[in-house]
């Protein structure tokens, strides 16, 4: 199983990046996509989860409201769009699959995912 994660960049607060995660080895429609993060002097983050089943989806509460998460079963990608961007924001993003078809609440749980991407660094100016 391979993740491929990509997008990331330098911006300016309030603009927009969209990261993709292009999966290979596993069909999303068995798996479970989800978006952590890791910014300095801070833990591993919870940003948003996708199950490919039923398209049930779990996005952090502190982004809720700025970012959103969307699969393209052509490509075997998940897509992190991430709207009105803050520094607090700025950190090594990271995709991950999990085998199991997971309920929202331990789609938040790093612990339930088997295989993680490189990581792609978002940094936002203020």
């Amino acid at each position: 199983v391979q993740l491929q994660a990509s997008g990331g960049g330098l911006v300016h607060a309030g603009n927009s990046l969209r990261l993709s995660c292009t999966v290979s080895g596993r069909t999303l429609s068995s798996s479970t996509v989800g978006w952590f993060r890791l910014a300095p002097g801070k833990g591993r983050q919870f940003v948003a989860a996708l199950r490919g089943s039923g398209g049930i989806t779990n996005i952090a509460r502190s982004v809720k409201d700025r970012f959103g998460i969307s699969s393209d079963s052509a490509t075997n990608t998940v897509h992190l769009q991430m709207n009105r961007l803050t520094a607090d924001d700025t950190a090594v993003h990271y995709c991950a699959v999990s085998d199991r078809q997971l309920i929202t609440p331990s789609m938040v749980s790093a612990q339930y995912y088997d295989y993680w991407g490189q990581g792609t660094q978002v940094t936002v100016s203020s």
